[in-house]
This record gives C-alpha cells, structure tokens and sequence, in this order.
C-alpha cells in the first residue's frame, strides 16, 4: 500500500507542469497493471478506500492548476456549480486538498468525469 501511494503520488504530481489529461494516462496504465495483480483480494473495502482517495488527490490537482479565485469561480460555474457555491468555494482560505473534497468540486468532477477519461476502477461496486 505504502509504494503504491508512493507511485500514484509521483504521477500525479501537482508541480509537473501537464495537463490533467496527460497525467491521467500515465496513472491509468499504472492502475490497470496493479488491478490485474492486486485485484481480486478478498478487502474490497481497501480497494475502494483508495479509488476514493486517488479521485481526492485528482480533484486536488485540478484545484492548483486553477490557481487564481476569479478563474477557480469561472471553472467551477462552467462546470454547472451554483454561483453561491463558486463563490464560496473560491474565496476559501483552506488548501487545495481540503478544497478537493468540498461539495462543489464533487459536483463538478463526479467519478463519471474521471471514467470518461479513462481512469480505471480498482473496484466497482455491486
């Protein structure tokens, strides 16, 4: 568990200077290797405890990238956030991964957004 936060950590970088699409390629051919060892334990929980998080530190990636407040409101209304919800999230002091489990960025970057570009599960519910 240690090495492959350690991995994902690595590349998912929030410094690394491309594209949320870019990075998610190289996650996903790294997800698909360790699902086809790893993938038929017998704690499904452990596996969806770290689909959980993988998404968590995708959103907070995405969150950096944004940088400023005026676009982070711009983004997320585009996204189908309400404006009192952008506004709040924006004008947030907290940090980018608190952020990234606030209710507006779930809104706007629901699972569905990570299986569209396809980043694979490591467990997907009954």
């Amino acid at each position: 568990m240690v090495r492959f936060k350690q991995k994902v950590r690595a590349l998912t970088g929030r410094t690394r200077g491309i594209s949320i699409e870019q990075g998610m390629k190289e996650l996903a051919g790294y997800l698909r290797g360790w699902k086809s060892y790893f993938g038929f334990c017998e704690t499904p929980s452990v596996l969806e405890r770290l689909n959980q998080w993988i998404r968590h530190r995708l959103r907070s990636i995405i969150w950096k990238q944004w940088k400023r407040g005026r676009l982070q409101f711009r983004r997320l209304c585009a996204r189908g956030v309400s404006k009192n919800l952008a506004a709040q999230t924006a004008g947030s002091d907290h940090g980018p991964w608190r952020l990234a489990h606030s209710p507006a960025m779930q809104y706007a970057f629901p699972n569905n957004y990570f299986d569209s570009l396809g980043l694979p599960r490591l467990f997907v519910g009954k």
